[in-house]
């Protein structure tokens, strides 16, 4: 198992997630949902759409660790104390990298908050600090679920990134396409494709820039997001609902209205391109509704 005691900032990340996984896998730590998947074509963009296998046993071990909290007069927390077999390194003296143990993705990993804050709170320079740490070792997307309207499941702040490319085949981001036809307004771009509220920054970040310069790029870039889409910083209040999806490339938000649309739930990912639904009734549910017509029922209309 890799363990480390000092919490420095991380090398060889990859490796270390590589190793972390086999050892999780072997233990029996991570338990990996199997999926099948189909693409789905829709306003020029090829959503790759999974059936989740095995979803129940996820939510039947969930239950009964929250009984067991609620039996000692605790709240359930999945990363208080987090799991040792899903360890992966430290990020920073405030955040560490856990694999996510329930992984549709593989190596999709967590970027954690050492002690409990809400989810629901404002991004801060140590968060994107800690994600920018993963992002410039492993060509990845990372995302910020801000509440359990956005998707988010838990209420310890986490953000999120999965390796590209997200699809086998294709565009490493099944979005990138509807990406490139962005229209400007000074720096803030609006997406025809997209029939939603929401906001993109184009981003040049390289992992041979000072990590503190990087990390204040990213926290002003999503404050002037949040300015786009009318959830400005108020302090002592949460920002509001809504998703976050970084790359060094770029950085998109989209404001949330609700969770799922017809019982099929959204969270960063859907935006990305990539969706989940339970079972083949919900696939073909998908199918007549269409990935865009679902994303824009769980978002705001775009009325500009």
């Amino acid at each position: 198992m890799v363990t480390e005691n000092n919490p420095t900032q991380p090398n060889n990340l990859w490796d270390k997630v590589i190793t972390q996984t086999t050892h999780a896998l072997n233990c029996g730590a991570l338990q990996s949902i199997a999926t099948e998947h189909e693409f789905i074509e829709d306003n020029k963009i090829r959503f790759l759409v999974r059936i989740l296998a095995n979803i129940e046993r996820k939510k039947t071990e969930t239950k009964q660790k929250q009984k067991q909290a609620k039996e000692r007069g605790k709240e359930f927390n999945p990363f208080l104390p987090y799991e040792e077999d899903l360890f992966v390194t430290n990020l920073s003296e405030t955040h560490l990298c856990l694999l996510n143990k329930y992984n549709v993705v593989d190596y999709h990993l967590l970027v954690i908050t050492r002690a409990f804050e809400e989810q629901e709170s404002y991004l801060n320079l140590l968060d994107f600090a800690a994600l920018w740490q993963c992002l410039k070792q492993i060509d990845g997307l990372g995302f910020y679920n801000s509440s359990p309207i956005a998707g988010a499941s838990q209420r310890h702040k986490h953000l999120q990134l999965v390796p590209l490319p997200l699809v086998s085949e294709g565009e490493k981001i099944p979005i990138e396409p509807a990406l490139e036809t962005a229209q400007f307004k000074q720096n803030i771009g609006s997406i025809p494709h997209f029939p939603f509220v929401h906001g993109l920054i184009e981003l040049n970040l390289n992992q041979d820039q000072d990590d503190h310069l990087t990390a204040e790029i990213l926290l002003k870039c999503y404050y002037q997001l949040l300015a786009a889409i009318n959830l400005p910083i108020i302090e002592e209040k949460s920002p509001g609902d809504y998703n976050l999806l970084i790359t060094k490339k770029w950085m998109l938000i989209i404001k949330r209205s609700q969770p799922t649309y017809q019982s099929i739930p959204i969270n960063s990912l859907g935006f990305a391109g990539t969706l989940l639904v339970k079972n083949q009734q919900q696939m073909e549910q998908l199918k007549q509704l269409k990935p865009i017509t679902i994303l824009k029922n769980v978002s705001y209309e775009n009325l500009a």
